[in-house]
């Protein structure tokens, strides 16, 4: 079986320039029992990828040239999922999913570093920390980002983590985080304050407003200017979670967005 299909329904994104974001296919399908359809039914990072795709709507109404684009590919970690490639194609197509390339690796770690991705996200709670790991940024999706929406792209960063100080050499996948809030920050720049289709919001758990105040200004020092920020000091995440309703939470490693 070939391990990796271009999807020649989507323009092709400049290599050199765009922020690859893998998404497994677990993720954005429903695989259940064969009950004849041609097509799976949608998973829980379909909005997801419609916020992703109107973040790059966006860019490009603004500037057609624009190079700075989310490049979605769709990676398929399990073995026997594998086999069903063709109806996981067939699927994505008939939802019309802008996912540049399909990804059917032996070893899905390995073509993860072999893409240049910049952001893994998976529902799998074992595959975001072997990724993380090796480098590659991660983050974990659970059933909630069901209800997020698909206007706007929501990114919760996690300033606990963030405002941490490095005391020994940096691991990579705090590098490949603090590149990747990088990116993301000079693709928010690149629209107004109101009705941007990219949010970012700061949430500290734990402490008061000195380490909630540390946290944005390493984010400010990043390139990343948050939208809302919340200090809980103690209180649970949960409460604000279910208000804000983000697609994921970015640490310094492996985001989830679980308590």
């Amino acid at each position: 079986m070939v391990s990796t299909v271009q999807n020649t329904d989507v323009k092709q994104k400049d290599a050199d320039h765009a922020v690859v974001v893998a998404v497994t296919s677990q993720a954005v399908f429903e695989f259940g029992a064969d009950d004849g359809d041609d097509v799976y039914g949608m998973g829980v990072a379909f909005p997801l990828l419609q916020a992703l795709q109107k973040v790059n709507e966006r860019l490009l109404k603004e500037n057609p040239a624009e190079s700075l684009l989310f490049d979605v590919v769709l990676i398929t970690t399990d073995s026997q999922q594998q086999q069903q490639s063709s109806r996981i194609i067939s699927s994505t197509r008939h939802y019309v999913a802008a996912n540049s390339e399909f990804l059917f690796p032996s070893d899905f770690i390995e073509s993860l570093l072999k893409n240049n991705v910049h952001l893994f996200l998976t529902t799998d709670r074992n595959e975001a920390p072997q990724a993380s790991e090796k480098g590659v940024l991660s983050a974990l999706l659970d059933q909630q980002i069901a209800s997020c929406p698909s206007e706007q792209l929501r990114v919760m960063f996690c300033g606990d983590a963030i405002s941490q100080p490095n005391t020994g050499p940096m691991p990579v996948s705090r590098q490949a985080a603090q590149s990747f809030s990088a990116q993301l920050g000079e693709m928010r720049q690149k629209f107004g304050m109101f009705d941007s289709p990219l949010s970012f919001v700061l949430v500290t758990s734990r402490g008061g407003r000195e380490s909630c105040g540390g946290a944005l200004r390493t984010l400010r020092s990043r390139g990343v200017s948050v939208d809302e920020a919340y200090c809980l000091a103690g209180a649970p995440r949960g409460p604000i979670l279910s208000l804000l309703r983000p697609h994921f939470l970015l640490s310094d490693g492996i985001g989830g967005l679980e308590e």
